[in-house]
């Protein structure tokens, strides 16, 4: 196996102008991470694509990756599974949408349910 060359102009193959001078952006700014009260996340349990098996999903955080791999690891160790962040969304292994969205509130954020009741074993008792 070879080393792969790492491309030194990204999406220049190649220019016909004499006075061609390649400017390197710095366009990778990242976002910062909102207050908390600002931040308006949607909670709701999704089946799609996963075996029929249920996860909590928040979406809606803005902020830095860093921001949301530590919210999600909150969210994970208040209910006690797995889970996963990526993208500005946190996938928490079962259903635990009322738990999330009590916690959320707590800490200050803007949260609205999505997609039905949630846990409603716990609303009829």
């Amino acid at each position: 196996m070879s080393k792969q060359k790492k491309q030194r102009f990204e999406g220049i193959v190649y220019s016909t102008s004499d006075d061609f001078s390649y400017v390197e952006s710095d366009n990778q700014e990242e976002a910062e991470t909102l207050p908390n009260g600002k931040q308006k996340l949607k909670v709701g349990l999704d089946r799609k694509a996963r075996k029929g098996k249920v996860v909590t999903l928040i979406t809606g955080f803005i902020g830095t990756p860093d921001d949301l791999d530590v919210l999600a690891k909150v969210l994970k160790q208040k209910c006690g599974v797995g889970g996963s962040s990526k993208d500005g969304e946190i996938l928490i292994q079962g259903e635990f949408k009322d738990k999330i969205i009590q916690y959320l509130q707590a800490e200050g954020y803007q949260v609205k349910g999505f997609g039905g009741q949630g846990n409603e074993s716990a609303l009829n008792d």
